[in-house]
Protein backbone atom coordinates (compact mmCIF):
# COMPACT_ATOMS: atom_id res chain seq x y z
CA UNK A 1 0.00 0.00 0.00
CA UNK A 2 2.92 2.63 1.00
CA UNK A 3 5.75 2.80 -1.29
CA UNK A 4 9.16 3.90 -0.54
CA UNK A 5 11.18 5.74 -3.16
CA UNK A 6 14.70 5.42 -3.39
CA UNK A 7 17.10 7.69 -5.37
CA UNK A 8 21.06 9.50 -4.80
CA UNK A 9 22.98 6.34 -5.69
CA UNK A 10 25.62 6.08 -8.41
CA UNK A 11 29.14 6.18 -9.11
CA UNK A 12 31.57 7.89 -7.12
CA UNK A 13 35.39 8.09 -6.50
CA UNK A 14 36.89 6.71 -3.45
CA UNK A 15 37.14 8.95 -0.80
CA UNK A 16 33.96 10.86 -2.35
CA UNK A 17 30.62 11.60 -0.96
CA UNK A 18 26.79 10.63 -1.89
CA UNK A 19 23.65 11.50 -0.10
CA UNK A 20 20.74 9.00 -0.81
CA UNK A 21 16.97 9.95 -0.38
CA UNK A 22 13.68 7.77 0.75
CA UNK A 23 10.60 9.11 0.06
CA UNK A 24 7.41 7.46 1.36
CA UNK A 25 4.70 7.57 -1.95
CA UNK A 26 2.11 9.17 0.35
CA UNK A 27 1.60 10.77 3.69
CA UNK A 28 1.92 8.32 6.33
CA UNK A 29 1.62 8.33 10.20
CA UNK A 30 3.05 6.09 12.79
CA UNK A 31 6.47 5.87 11.64
CA UNK A 32 8.58 4.64 14.87
CA UNK A 33 12.24 4.63 12.74
CA UNK A 34 13.62 4.51 9.94
CA UNK A 35 16.92 2.71 8.74
CA UNK A 36 19.17 1.41 6.45
CA UNK A 37 20.63 -1.82 4.68
CA UNK A 38 22.84 -2.10 2.59
CA UNK A 39 23.87 -5.87 0.50
CA UNK A 40 26.94 -6.14 -1.46
CA UNK A 41 27.74 -9.14 -4.33
CA UNK A 42 27.76 -12.17 -2.53
CA UNK A 43 27.14 -10.91 0.28
CA UNK A 44 24.27 -10.98 3.27
CA UNK A 45 22.22 -8.07 3.61
CA UNK A 46 23.97 -5.82 6.45
CA UNK A 47 22.29 -3.15 8.76
CA UNK A 48 23.86 0.35 8.45
CA UNK A 49 22.17 2.85 10.39
CA UNK A 50 19.02 3.96 12.02
CA UNK A 51 16.85 6.71 13.71
CA UNK A 52 14.47 6.57 15.99
CA UNK A 53 11.09 8.37 16.98
CA UNK A 54 12.93 10.97 19.51
CA UNK A 55 15.17 11.38 17.10
CA UNK A 56 18.23 8.89 18.03
CA UNK A 57 20.69 7.38 15.68
CA UNK A 58 22.70 4.16 15.86
CA UNK A 59 25.31 3.33 13.07
CA UNK A 60 27.23 0.18 12.18
CA UNK A 61 30.83 0.17 13.57
CA UNK A 62 31.98 0.28 9.94
CA UNK A 63 30.34 3.30 9.09
CA UNK A 64 30.20 5.29 12.16
CA UNK A 65 31.75 8.68 11.63
CA UNK A 66 31.73 8.70 7.97
CA UNK A 67 28.27 8.04 7.81
CA UNK A 68 25.13 10.35 9.02
CA UNK A 69 21.24 9.26 9.16
CA UNK A 70 18.42 12.25 8.99
CA UNK A 71 15.26 12.52 8.69
CA UNK A 72 12.16 14.58 7.09
CA UNK A 73 9.15 14.45 9.34
CA UNK A 74 6.74 16.32 7.16
CA UNK A 75 7.48 14.54 4.00
CA UNK A 76 8.46 11.18 5.66
CA UNK A 77 11.80 10.93 4.00
CA UNK A 78 14.80 9.61 5.41
CA UNK A 79 18.64 10.11 4.28
CA UNK A 80 22.06 8.92 4.46
CA UNK A 81 24.53 10.89 3.78
CA UNK A 82 27.53 8.94 3.00
CA UNK A 83 31.47 10.58 3.39
CA UNK A 84 34.43 9.23 3.11
CA UNK A 85 33.31 6.48 0.83
CA UNK A 86 35.33 3.46 0.44
CA UNK A 87 35.19 0.67 -2.44
CA UNK A 88 33.89 -2.05 0.02
CA UNK A 89 31.13 0.52 0.86
CA UNK A 90 29.81 -0.67 -2.83
CA UNK A 91 26.77 -2.12 -2.65
CA UNK A 92 22.73 -1.99 -2.99
CA UNK A 93 21.31 0.62 -0.09
CA UNK A 94 18.05 -0.29 1.16
CA UNK A 95 15.54 1.77 3.46
CA UNK A 96 12.91 0.62 5.66
CA UNK A 97 9.95 2.24 7.38
CA UNK A 98 9.45 0.75 11.34
CA UNK A 99 5.32 1.08 11.21
CA UNK A 100 3.37 1.09 14.15
CA UNK A 101 1.82 -2.41 14.28
CA UNK A 102 4.91 -3.92 13.49
CA UNK A 103 4.71 -3.36 10.31
CA UNK A 104 8.11 -2.72 8.02
CA UNK A 105 8.43 -1.15 4.24
CA UNK A 106 11.33 -1.48 2.34
CA UNK A 107 12.68 0.16 -0.43
CA UNK A 108 13.42 -1.48 -3.81
CA UNK A 109 17.16 -0.49 -3.89
CA UNK A 110 19.85 2.30 -5.07
CA UNK A 111 22.85 1.33 -6.16
CA UNK A 112 26.13 2.53 -4.53
CA UNK A 113 29.54 1.84 -6.57
CA UNK A 114 33.04 3.53 -5.28
CA UNK A 115 35.17 2.62 -7.69
CA UNK A 116 38.66 4.52 -8.89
Amino acid sequence: QVQLVESGGGLVQPGGSLRLSCAASRSIAGINAMGWYRQAPGKQREWVASILKPGSTIYADSVKGRFTISRENVQNTVYLKMNSLKPEDTAGYYCKFSLLGNFEVWGQGTLVTVSS
